[in-house]
């Protein structure tokens, strides 16, 4: 096996001093490693990241009011750190990566007003897209062990039949950000490829492995993707601060030997002294092959992490339902979606927690019978200093049939002359690969630089 890392602690981006993203994050695994002598091993390729280019990020995101805006270096070197491995494993000269980076970024949504659970742009969405239309890729699975759901994963891929998500992670009624329930199973083209396991607090090892064993591996083999990505939150480890499970560092190697990722994606896990150094060193033996055994927190006790009778049972009851929804989604799309009417139309509200800033988004999802269609996405952004924008934005499905790119683009044109008091109209047009943004300072096309 060879294995290939990028390492990026970004030593210059903090959302504060004190706050739980900062700099130390990543500190103790990079000692650990190099102390370890992992770093030396023969199995392992080190590469160095790169920053990714404004138009990497618009293929995922309508930043407003525009990319600058949203971003900082590191933000683009996080990023870019995932594009390098990403084009490393097409190229073969690894078997598999994993970018150990920072800022993390599975909170971040298609339209970014902000920072949300320490989130500005998704690195997974960026890298996923990038993989589309540089490689050729199709089907593409997402399994995300963080102890947050990954909310934004989910809202980039919603509508988007192509892409499996599978998010493991603490009950959004115990735990931010307060969603990732049974029920929400994709949009009308892509109706249960989105799959959540909410989690009992304190859920152990062997909770989480036996709805690896009978839930995500079967999906993922009756999926048949061409690429499976790990977003690699730790935060399920059993020391951390923010949330409340008890997985421990070889429960974690061992998933990872099992679900055998392509490419791995840091994500959240802020134990930065009794955690990381463990979970990180652990990942990384069994991505290479290597043995992971001798891998164990200084207190770990095994009789420390028995799971209970009462939450084996939930969990089997989950796999069993979970599963069931999965071999008979095609049905039950039916019955919840009326494929006779046009379009579908949602509307909520999301919080963003880091800057306080409130969103009112209102989503028509063209249905069609050809394709995953496209979307049309109005949201309000109320900022904590009074102010707000309003955009509007299209997003265009890279399958998306001949008819629907045509009324996409004609209704970007239409909300262009019209705009009736819209700061940014966007397009985001992936099957040609071109992406504007148009403001009352006429229009930009966002390009590679």
């Amino acid at each position: 096996m060879a294995t290939g890392l990028v390492f990026f602690p970004a030593f210059d981006w903090a959302i504060t001093p004190t706050h739980p993203e900062r700099e130390e994050r990543l500190l103790y695994t990079r000692d650990q490693l190099f102390e370890e002598g992992i770093m030396d091993l023969p199995e392992l390729i080190e590469y160095k990241p790169r920053m990714a280019s404004k138009k990497d990020i618009a293929r995922a995101h309508f930043c407003v009011p525009d990319i600058e805006s949203q971003i900082t270096d590191a933000h683009l070197y996080a990023a870019g750190g995932a594009l390098v491995l990403a084009d490393a494993l097409m190229n073969k000269e690894i078997d598999n990566g994993f970018a150990l980076v920072r800022p993390p970024g599975h909170h971040a949504m298609r339209v970014v007003h902000g920072n949300r659970g320490f989130c500005n742009i998704h690195n997974e969405a960026i890298m996923i897209e990038y993989l589309r239309k540089k490689y050729g890729l199709q089907r593409i699975a997402i399994v995300d062990t963080d102890v947050h759901h990954g909310d934004g994963t989910q809202d980039i891929y919603y509508h988007d039949p192509d892409v499996l998500f599978i998010s493991y992670h603490q009950d959004g009624r115990t735990l931010y950000p307060g969603s990732g329930f049974c029920d929400e199973l994709g949009g009308p083209a892509a109706f249960g490829m989105n799959i959540n396991i909410p989690l009992q607090p304190y859920t152990t090892d062997e909770g989480i492995h036996y709805l690896l064993d009978n839930l995500v591996l079967p999906i993922l083999d009756d999926f048949k993707p061409e690429l499976i990505i790990n977003s690699a939150g730790q935060d399920n480890h059993y020391t951390d601060p923010l949330a409340n499970m008890r997985f421990t560092a070889r429960g974690y190697a061992m998933l990872n030997e099992k679900l055998s990722p392509d490419l791995a994606v840091l994500e959240g896990g802020y134990a930065i002294e009794s955690a990381l150094p463990y979970v990180n060193t652990g990942i990384i033996l069994a991505m290479a092959g290597l043995d992971y055994s001798w891998v164990r927190e200084p207190d770990y006790k095994e009789e420390n992490f028995k799971e209970t009778k009462e939450n084996m049972d939930y969990i089997k009851e989950l796999a069993d339902y979970l599963w069931r929804i999965w071999k008979e989604r095609e049905q039950l799309a039916e019955q919840r979606y009326h494929r006779k009417e046009k379009f579908e139309e949602v509307n909520r509200h999301i919080y963003y927690d880091t800057d306080g800033i409130r969103e009112q988004q209102y989503e028509t999802i063209r249905i069609c019978d050809d394709c995953p269609g496209y979307q049309i996405i109005r949201s309000r952004g109320m900022y904590s200093t009074g102010k707000s924008k309003v955009i509007e934005a299209v997003a265009v499905h890279h399958r998306a049939c001949k008819t629907c790119q045509e009324e996409a683009r004609g209704y970007y044109e239409r909300r262009k002359r019209e705009r009736e008091g819209l700061d940014v109209v966007y397009l985001q047009d992936k099957p040609r690969d071109r992406y504007y943004q148009f403001t009352a300072d006429g229009e930009i096309e966002i390009l590679d630089e």
